[in-house]
């Protein structure tokens, strides 16, 4: 039991995450200083966000048009002729 409260304890303590630092107030600071540079970072945050879902994008239409393709050759090889010329050429190689 005592370890079971250890391990939901350290899980909720993961799920926290670390304490963002505080900055104290600095009443004499420009009030655009830190601004930019926090803008800087979203900037740059957004970009490897974009390229991410640009990757995801890609990824997705490779499987798909794989998938398309593949369940396009299931299709032809159901259709009735073939089905019928695939039973018999393997008839035919089994001795049947």
């Amino acid at each position: 039991m005592h370890e079971r409260e250890g391990l939901i304890g350290r899980i909720r303590q993961l799920r926290r995450g670390p304490a963002p630092p505080e900055e104290p107030a600095q009443p004499g600071a420009a009030p655009g200083g830190s601004g930019q540079a926090e803008l800087r970072a979203l900037e740059a945050r957004i970009g490897h966000l974009e390229e991410l879902v640009e990757g995801l994008q890609d990824s997705v239409h490779r499987e798909s048009t794989r998938l398309g393709r593949r369940i396009g050759e299931v299709e032809a090889r159901i259709q009735p002729a073939a089905l019928g010329k695939a039973l018999s050429d393997d008839a035919r190689e089994r001795g049947l």
